[in-house]
């Protein structure tokens, strides 16, 4: 029976989707039938990791919740299609797929004006899982806690939460974190983004690992190559001796060793 991993962050600008991409593609790359879901329906950006455009796309979450089509038509295959980009390129081939939202205006004011039911979206999310037999569902949620989120976080069998060394988040990820315990979510694991270089990641793992009584997975940097690199390919496949995409690879490497 394959995972579910949903990647959270109580605010917004964590680097969230940047990262689940990232992660998403390691597991790919490490031989996982991996599956993408941007529930983040309104404010998706995940699509241009992998370089889709909304004429790409074919259909999108946002129909499925509708009941216009359904889970398995919206699953985009990124293994099966030419991504034009030195880092995406490597999953070609790959046993990867992206359930997509759609960034039309009008698509995500439904959404807003209209909402949708999160018991659906799950099911869809369960449904998927079993119908392309995936090891992995990863799942780009929205900032924040909201009904769709805690729905996302009860279903999930890991939760990865996204923090900078800041105090707004040091407080919001500490409700996070009581949400996922009492939520009984398996297991739960810190990420700790944009850090500064003169920071010393071992201590900080140690004093935030003791602060919310969770392990940390990893400490990235702040990167200013990953900023110049503006969401146009995946960072860590097209530079991979690169110290923050060492820092993904490690991350990924203990989210893998919990099988």
């Amino acid at each position: 029976m394959g995972k579910i991993i949903s990647i959270h962050s109580f605010r917004g600008g964590t680097g969230k989707s940047n990262l689940t991409a990232n992660l998403a593609a390691q597991f790919a790359l490490a031989g996982k039938r991996v599956g993408v879901v941007d529930s983040d329906i309104q404010s998706p950006g995940i699509h241009v990791l992998f370089g889709l455009d909304e004429a790409k796309m074919g259909h999108t979450l946002n129909e499925f919740l509708r009941d216009e089509c359904s889970i398995e038509d919206v699953a985009f295959n990124i293994g099966d299609n030419t991504l034009d980009a030195p880092g995406r390129n490597q999953l070609e081939g790959k046993d990867m797929w992206l359930i997509p939202s759609s960034i039309k205006g009008s698509e995500i004011s439904k959404i807003v004006r209209d909402s949708y039911d999160p018991n659906k979206l799950n099911e869809g999310l369960q449904n998927i899982q079993k119908d392309l037999n995936l090891d992995y569902l990863f799942i780009d949620t929205h900032p924040g806690l909201n009904e769709e989120t805690l729905l996302s976080i009860t279903i999930s069998d890991l939760l990865v939460i996204i923090l900078r060394p800041d105090q707004q988040d040091f407080q919001g990820t500490a409700v996070t974190v009581d949400i996922g315990r009492l939520l009984d979510v398996p297991q739960l694991y810190l990420v700790v983004n944009k850090a500064l270089s003169k920071y010393d990641f071992g201590q900080m793992t140690e004093e935030i690992s003791g602060v919310f009584a969770s392990p940390v997975a990893g400490v990235l940097p702040l990167s200013e190559d990953l900023v110049d690199n503006a969401s146009a390919d995946i960072f860590s496949l097209m530079q991979p001796e690169h110290g923050w995409s060492q820092g993904v690879q490690k991350i990924s490497q203990t989210l893998l060793g919990l099988e």
